[in-house]
């Protein structure tokens, strides 16, 4: 089992989680987002509680409307480069982790 960023990642882009994940390179950062590399989590969990935009979640227990992000974070995870220490959220991340329907705002 993995974890799984899901749509309030969008545009936001905290990384508290990156910071307590145990397994270096298994986040990985686009643009506007993070996805977790799939081969690469352990299923520990610490990741989930640091998210402040409740983005990550186990994949048994993607809410319901996220499930394309398992295959999404899988994809993306192979492409983007390792992110393994903390950054700034995207400038607007505060008003951003209220919206919605945030999916057509993804950068590749």
């Amino acid at each position: 089992m993995t974890y799984v960023v899901t749509e309030n990642c969008i545009r936001c882009k905290y990384t508290g989680c990156v910071e307590v994940c145990p397994v270096p390179d298994t986040f990985r950062e686009g643009p506007n987002f993070l996805v977790i590399d799939p081969k690469l989590c352990i299923d520990c969990g610490l990741c989930e509680p640091e998210c402040p935009a409740e983005a990550i979640f186990a994949e048994d227990s993607l809410p319901e409307g996220q499930e394309e992000f398992l295959a999404l974070n899988e994809e993306l995870a192979k492409d983007w480069p390792p992110i393994n220490q903390v950054k700034d959220p995207l400038p607007e991340a505060d008003v951003w982790v209220e919206q919605e329907d945030k999916r057509q705002y993804l950068a590749r």
